[in-house]
């Protein structure tokens, strides 16, 4: 019985990361479209959306907005890419990727 509920417990835990990963990966390459054009691979793309979870997260927290579920997750992890996106651009000044075309 104890060894089914441990079971049960990491397989979920790994089924949130799995979860996690892929709306992450989806938003990061949303943020990265629009923003640079495309210049992130699938690995950038998924740590991008990581991030910009983390980072939406947080500014949500600091404002007292919060939701649940997966659409709710793929939004503030939208947001948070952008923002990150959008600051990393702001301090690189574009350099390095792809050459983009004027």
């Amino acid at each position: 019985m104890v060894v089914a509920l441990v079971m049960a417990s990491v397989l979920g835990t790994i089924w949130a990361w799995i979860v996690w990963i892929v709306i992450g990966g989806i938003a990061g390459a949303i943020a990265d479209r629009v923003v640079q054009g495309n210049r992130l691979g699938i690995v950038g793309n998924i740590i991008v959306g990581l991030l910009g979870g983390l980072i939406g997260g947080i500014i949500m927290g600091i404002f007292g907005i919060g939701g649940t579920g997966l659409i709710w997750t793929f939004i503030v992890s939208l947001i948070g890419a952008f923002i990150l996106l959008w600051i990393v651009n702001a301090v690189a000044g574009g350099v390095g990727g792809a050459a983009r075309n004027p």
